[in-house]
């Protein structure tokens, strides 16, 4: 089951597509953190998803709330594919132990070995304040995701 609303948000540990250690404490007391889990680099609907987000990033990543992205490729997939799409926000690898922070959140599908689409708004206290989570197919709304953190 995945992580509700009210819960406080696991911490993780993962690289991000430059090789770079990410947690997601860094941002306590300091950043609003948007984390979404897609399924993998290169396919259809993860790469609109993700690319909605690049062309609205000044709402994503600014000085109260940053975004996380999380999959369950490698770094070396996920620095090529945030290259082909002009990706400036961290893509974290949820790779090896494959799907630990996927499976934390509760958003790891085991019958496909890769995260459900999941999206995660946590306060700067750490405590998740939204989330929804959709199956592979089906693309999020990138509105409620605005609207959520214009809630915070």
């Amino acid at each position: 089951m995945a992580i509700q609303v009210g819960d406080k948000a696991p911490d993780f540990e993962l690289k991000d597509n430059h090789g770079r250690t990410v947690r997601l404490s860094d941002f306590r007391g300091e950043k609003n953190v948007v984390l979404l889990f897609y399924p993998f680099a290169f396919t259809g609907v993860c790469t609109g998803e993700l690319c909605e987000l690049r062309d609205n990033l000044p709402t994503f990543v600014n000085d109260d709330t940053q975004l996380l992205a999380v999959s369950n490729d490698s770094i070396h997939t996920l620095r090529v594919f945030a290259e082909q799409e002009g990706l400036e926000y961290p893509l974290l690898s949820d790779f090896w132990p494959h799907g630990e922070a996927s499976r934390a959140y509760g958003v790891f599908a085991e019958d496909k070995g890769c995260a459900l689409r999941g999206t995660f708004i946590i306060d700067k206290d750490g405590v998740v304040r939204w989330t929804v989570v959709n199956a592979l197919p089906n693309a999020r709304d990138l509105d409620e995701y605005v609207r959520a953190l214009g809630a915070l």
